[in-house]
């Protein structure tokens, strides 16, 4: 029996980082519970008070293939390297200065969005085709592959 999947993110504003994530994705926001139209009306019949309303939020893909990807709000910042992140395939069967160039262009995208770019690795065959570390808006680490 398969599982399901779902990524969480430990972060200071779930609303901001899922709408950064959204957008590297391609994913959205998860739609309201059913017979509400926006989250702000759920969340006020589920009787949250107006200041936890941004405590947490979620993407889904839309084309339902992708894990939910869940921001929940913490009181810490991060503090250390992250053990697991994930991997943008944004050029995959790409190769060399073709691979890169995408990678790059992707990078001048991201960092318009307030995405970080902590390194480059260049391509060493015939393992490794280069990637790109990246930080999103909150300082998790992410990779350009």
């Amino acid at each position: 029996m398969g599982r399901e999947l779902q990524v969480t993110f430990d972060c200071a504003d779930p609303a901001a980082l899922a709408g950064f994530w959204a957008e590297v994705l391609g994913f959205v926001v998860q739609p309201p519970p059913e017979g509400f139209d926006t989250w702000d009306d759920a969340l006020e019949a589920m009787g949250v008070p107006p200041d936890r309303r941004n405590d947490a939020s979620a993407l889904v893909d839309p084309d339902g293939r992708g894990p939910r990807i869940y921001f929940q709000r913490v009181p810490e910042g991060k503090a250390a390297k992250n053990r697991v992140h994930l991997d943008v395939r944004v050029a995959p069967g790409l190769s060399g200065d073709e691979r890169m160039t995408a990678l790059e262009h992707e990078r001048e995208r991201l960092q318009a969005l307030g995405a970080t770019r902590l390194g480059r690795h260049e391509p060493a065959p015939p393992l490794q085709g280069g990637h790109i570390i990246m930080a999103d808006p909150e300082g998790n680490e992410f990779c350009l592959d």
